[in-house]
C-alpha cells in the first residue's frame, strides 16, 4: 500500500509517495521546474491562479507515480498541504471568480487594522488570538468593497487546500485550523467567528461545512482517477496548512516544541497549550492539527516573508548565471559582515513581526568599488538569519524558550553557511530530519486513513544531523547582528 501527499506551495507543488508499511518515502517531485510567478498589479499585491495549481498538482502526480514505478492502483489515501491564508472564491458550479489572493498580499492591511480597532483588542486577543490583520477574511472583505459584481456570485470562499481537495473530490469543506488562520474561528465560543463575519459582511452560509482534519474528507472522483492512473474513490485523508504540517512532518505536536522552514517565506512554529499569543500581534497563533477543545494545541507561528524568495531574487538578479550552490559557495568566501553591506528581506508584502507594515527590502552601505557578487550573497544569507532572530527574540519575550528547533533539509538550509548563521544566530542547535512537507501529508492521511495512530505514525522518522552553534563566530556574529538591528530601527522609525 501507499500514501500520497501534496505540498501546494507559492513557488513549487511537491508531491511524495511512501510506503504505508515501512513509512519511508519513496520520491518526491516537483513541479514547474523553475518558480511559478506571483502577479502582482499593483504595488503590495500577490495572486495566483488556482486552476494553474490544480495543472502542476495533476502533472506532479503523474510524475511521481512514473517515476517511483508503483502500481498506483495500490494508493490508497491521500493527504494535502497548502499554502496559508489564501483565498479562492468559488460560484454554484464550482468555478473560480478571480484569482486567487495568496498569503503575502497586503492589501487588506488597512481593513484589519481598522477591523481591530472597532471589533476590540481584548475581543480579537480572547477569541482569535490574533488581530484580524492581513488574513483570508480581511481579503475578502476588500473583494466585497471593491469587487462588488462578484459578490453576488460568491457559494463559498475557500483556503487553497480547500480547493484542492474539491478538485480532486467535487466535495467542499474545510478544517477548524483553517478557519482559524484565516480569522474565521472563534476560539472562546468554538464555532464561526460571527462577529467578524457581521463586520466583514461575509455570509455564514459561504463558509464550506467543517471536517476533521485527521477523516476522510471526500473520495477522488471517477473522471479524475482516470486522468490520473488512481482507482476511483480514493480518500482524501488529512489536509493542514503548510507551516503547521511541516511542524506535523517533524513530529512537533506537544507544547515546547519547535519547527522551522526556510522557504519562500521563513516560519519559526512552536506549540502551546493556552489561548494566548502575543498583544502586540507580532506573532500568530492557529489551531495546530492536533488541536482539540479539551486538550488544546495552539501553532504560534512567527513568520518572515522574504526568505527564500530573497534569495530567488538574487539568483535571478544575476541573470540565473549561477545555482543556488555556487551562490552558496560565494557567500561562503566573505568573512561575517559582507564588508559592511548589509541587507533586510522585507520585500515580499507587510511583515507581521515588524507591525504588519510594508516596509520594503532594503540594501545598505552597498560600495561599488569594494561589493561584488560574493558580499552580496553573504549579506543575503546573513540579513534572513538575523531576521530570524530578531523574530526568536518576540517569541522568547512571549514565552517561548527553546533547546532545539527540527526541521527539514530543504531550500535555504540546503546551504551549510545558511545553517551555521541560524543555529550560531539563534543559540539553538538545528535539528535535520528525513522528512518535507509532502512526505508530512502523506503520513497525516495514513493517520487520517486509520493505519497509524499519532503515536506510531513517526516511528521510522530519521534524524539526519543535527548542526551546532559555532563559539568561534559567535562574537563576530552577535556584533554585526546588533549593527544589522540597529540599523533596522532607523528602518522603521518613521513608520512607527
Amino acid at each position: 500500500m501507499y500514501l500520497l501527499g501534496i505540498d501546494l506551495g507559492s513557488s513549487f507543488i511537491k508531491v511524495a509517495v511512501m510506503d504505508a508499511q515501512s513509512q519511508m518515502p519513496l520520491i518526491t517531485v516537483s513541479v514547474p521546474e523553475q518558480e511559478m510567478n506571483m502577479d502582482a498589479h499593483e504595488v503590495g499585491w500577490a495572486e495566483q491562479d488556482p486552476e494553474l495549481w490544480w495543472d502542476y498538482v495533476k502533472r506532479a502526480i503523474q510524475q511521481a507515480i512514473q517515476k517511483s514505478e508503483i502500481d498506483s492502483r495500490n494508493i490508497v489515501a491521500i493527504g494535502i498541504s497548502y499554502q496559508m491564508h489564501g483565498l479562492i472564491l468559488t460560484d454554484r458550479e464550482g468555478k473560480t471568480l478571480r484569482p486567487a489572493i495568496i498569503w503575502c498580499d497586503s492589501r487588506a492591511v488597512g481593513i484589519g487594522d481598522k477591523a481591530f480597532r472597532q471589533l476590540g483588542e481584548d475581543y480579537c486577543l480572547r477569541h482569535l488570538l490574533n488581530s484580524p490583520g492581513n488574513f483570508t477574511a480581511s481579503k475578502l472583505s476588500w473583494v466585497i468593497q471593491q469587487e462588488p459584481g462578484i459578490v453576488s456570485k460568491i457559494e463559498h470562499f475557500l483556503l487553497p487546500g480547500d480547493f484542492i481537495n474539491f478538485k480532486l473530490t467535487g466535495t467542499i469543506n474545510t478544517t477548524v485550523p483553517a478557519l482559524s488562520e484565516g480569522m474565521f474561528w472563534d476560539f472562546s465560543q468554538n464555532t464561526l467567528a460571527l462577529p467578524v463575519l457581521n463586520h466583514y459582511q461575509i455570509q455564514s452560509i459561504w463558509c464550506p461545512k467543517i471536517v476533521d482534519t485527521f477523516a476522510i474528507q471526500g473520495e477522488v472522483k471517477a473522471d479524475i482517477a482516470a486522468e490520473l492512473g488512481l482507482n476511483a474513490g480514493v480518500p482524501v485523508c488529512y489536509r493542514a496548512g503548510d507551516q503547521p504540517n511541516n511542524a506535523f512532518s517533524l513530529n512537533v505536536m506537544r507544547p515546547g516544541e519547535i519547527a522551522a522552514t526556510a522557504g519562500t517565506s521563513g516560519v519559526v512554529y512552536g506549540i502551546q497549550n493556552q489561548l494566548h499569543t502575543d498583544k502586540q500581534s507580532r506573532i500568530n497563533a492557529f489551531a495546530h492539527v492536533n488541536h482539540t477543545l479539551q486538550d488544546p494545541r495552539i501553532g504560534i507561528l512567527l513568520c518572515i516573508n522574504g526568505t527564500g524568495i530573497s534569495n530567488s531574487w538574487l539568483k535571478k538578479a544575476w541573470g540565473n548565471s549561477y545555482n543556488y550552490s555556487q551562490l552558496n559557495e560565494l557567500a561562503a568566501s566573505v568573512p561575517i559582515g559582507a564588508d559592511q553591506l548589509m541587507f533586510f528581506p522585507f520585500g515580499n508584502g507587510a511583515e507581521r513581526m515588524l507591525g504588519n507594515r510594508l516596509v520594503h527590502s532594503h540594501l545598505m552601505n552597498l560600495n561599488f568599488n569594494k561589493h561584488q557578487l560574493p558580499h552580496l550573497s553573504r549579506a543575503v544569507q546573513e540579513g534572513i538569519a538575523f531576521s530570524f532572530r530578531y523574530g526568536m527574540e518576540i517569541m522568547i519575550q512571549n514565552g517561548m524558550s527553546p533547546s532545539k528547533i527540527k526541521a527539514g533539509k530543504a531550500n535555504l538550509f540546503l546551504s551549510p553557511l545558511f545553517r551555521q548563521l541560524f543555529t550560531t544566530s539563534l543559540n539553538t542547535p538545528l535539528e535535520f530530519y528525513d522528512t518535507d512537507g509532502a512526505t508530512g501529508a502523506a503520513r497525516g492521511a495514513g493517520i487520517g486513513l486509520g493505519l497509524y495512530t499519532h503515536e506510531n505514525a513517526f516511528d521510522h522518522l530519521k534524524k539526519m544531523e543535527e548542526i551546532y552553534p559555532d563559539k568561534q563566530i559567535e562574537t563576530n556574529l552577535n556584533d554585526n547582528y546588533q549593527k544589522w538591528k540597529n540599523q533596522l530601527d532607523l528602518i522603521l522609525t518613521p513608520l512607527l
